[in-house]
């Protein structure tokens, strides 16, 4: 459908439910048949939607791009038909998304929802909990209170580790590090929520020389900056080095550590580095946006072992586990220090119940992100969840298998669900990575390790299977030795 057609559409509909809206748009909201019909259409609509990934492209065609041209227009001066927004959305808007729901998405690290999510997401949307206080939602504090004891169970940290519900893990990050904060400054008698930084004791802060890019931002947000850290070289997967560790950290020092590498998937080795820095008297935050999740696993979590000793951690929920966006985890086996790290002042805040959930991130209004967490683990379980780690892992593993038989270079050891794949020089690379995305049976991302161009496959969802592993394995090397030879 070409953009005039959908003005065309648009005009036809206005124009003829004018005097229907005109100063009745409240009513016609709140009538129970209109209201019915909006929201099951909406359904129909997602579920269509969800039913075409199969077969769609992985991502929007340069036509589908084009059309998105009919969401730019001017505030409409009258209320418009509920039905004709929702039309839009669909029509246009659906064939402009990028298929990651799918199960040929291997960009990035990001992972699609699962049905048990995003039917728990649907519904509490309608319930629009506001999630701040117990008073306000409580089915939202209880669940958080679920789901906080749950995730300290199956994830590689301390047992009596808290959780806030945040945003993704670039805020976790900031929660863990603003705890950190507040507790070594308070061994010197400094209150940083009252007098900030300025003529605040020095506070040390090591990071690997690959750490992530939403930690350093989390850094600069906390106050510490970007570049005011020690950078502890790493070896070639990424992973910091022992022998290089520094020996002067003291007890007003940061140990920042990463669990998954976002190219390689490497792990910190936490087991050795984290008694040395506890012996010293420092705290230890770790960034595990995905890789936090291999301690779910029975198989994998080797790789975490020693994690559970440090103060806090950040995750995503909707990376590895699955559930909408956006959805990220701080945890903290010091809950005072990260209670009062977030906390805010109001005489009319009722602090009434077990939980008060802004207590424990940023936000005071914020929607009940753990009904999503809590869908997805109360339905996959330990096993469940352990089998999707493992699953999404043995396809990155069949991935680098396939294409290391072809000839192709494959540049990281496959601990987890990331493959990096050389096909030769870098612009060979870069024509390749493009000829695969505007081909669109699969979608993969480009990277670089150790400044060396290379392909980055990342396996993050439920919905992948064996057919669509092998169908994007066909287009990638067919592709591949078109471009290579």
């Amino acid at each position: 459908m070409s953009v005039q057609t959908i003005e065309n559409l648009k005009e036809t509909r206005t124009m003829s439910k004018k005097s229907e809206f005109q100063n009745s748009y409240q009513e016609l909201n709140l009538d129970s048949e209109n209201r019915s019909r909006l929201l099951t259409n909406a359904s129909k609509m997602g579920i269509q939607f969800l039913d075409s990934l199969k077969d769609r492209r992985a991502f929007p065609s340069a036509d589908d791009l084009e059309k998105l041209k009919g969401f730019i227009e001017p505030i409409p001066e009258e209320p418009s038909d509920p039905g004709l927004t929702l039309w839009m959305l669909n029509e246009i808007g659906s064939k402009g998304t990028v298929a990651n729901a799918g199960g040929r998405y291997f960009g990035f690290v990001i992972g699609g929802s699962n049905p048990v999510s995003l039917a728990a997401n649907w519904l509490s949307g309608a319930w629009d909990q506001n999630s701040g206080l117990e008073v306000t939602s409580p089915i939202g504090a209880t669940l958080e209170k679920v789901c906080s004891g749950w995730l300290s169970e199956i994830l590689p940290v301390s047992k009596d580790a808290v959780a806030g519900f945040v945003t993704g893990v670039t805020v976790a990050n900031f929660c863990g590090l603003a705890a950190a904060r507040h507790s070594l400054l308070k061994k010197r008698g400094w209150d940083v929520q009252a007098k900030g930084l300025f003529g605040a004791p020095p506070i040390k802060v090591v990071i690997g020389e690959e750490a992530h890019g939403s930690l350093l931002k989390a850094l600069s947000l906390v106050g510490f900056g970007r570049e005011r850290v020690i950078k502890v070289p790493v070896d070639q997967q990424g992973k910091m080095i022992v022998e290089k560790f520094p020996d002067d950290i003291d007890d007003m020092t940061i140990v920042c550590l990463q669990a998954g590498h976002v190219n390689t998937g490497a792990f910190d080795p936490a087991s050795e580095i984290i008694p040395f820095a506890k012996s010293k008297g420092a705290w230890v935050h770790v960034d595990g946006a995905f890789g936090l999740w291999a301690g779910a696993s029975p198989s994998k979590s080797y790789l975490t072992e020693g994690y559970e000793l440090a103060d806090s951690w950040a995750t995503d929920a909707h990376k590895w586990l699955n559930v909408p966006y956006d959805s990220g985890i701080v945890l903290c086996s010091k809950p005072d220090a990260l209670r009062t790290a977030m906390s805010m002042e109001g005489d009319y805040l009722d602090q009434s119940g077990t939980r008060i959930p802004y207590q424990y991130t940023p936000e005071l209004s914020r929607r009940a992100r753990a009904v999503e967490i809590w869908a997805a683990l109360h339905s996959l379980g330990k096993k469940g969840t352990a089998d999707l780690i493992d699953r999404t892992c043995n396809y990155a593993q069949k991935f680098a298998d396939a294409l290391s038989k072809e000839g192709y270079e494959i540049l990281n050891d496959v601990i987890i669900n990331q493959v990096l794949v050389s096909f030769g020089s870098a612009e060979v690379n870069e024509k390749i990575i493009s000829e695969i995305q505007q081909e669109g049976t699969c979608w993969v991302g480009g990277s670089k390790l150790k400044g060396k161009s290379v392909m980055r496959i990342s396996v993050s969802s439920w919905a992948t299977t064996d057919e669509d592993v092998e169908k994007s394995l066909g287009a990638i090397i067919k592709i591949a030795k078109r471009i290579s030879k």
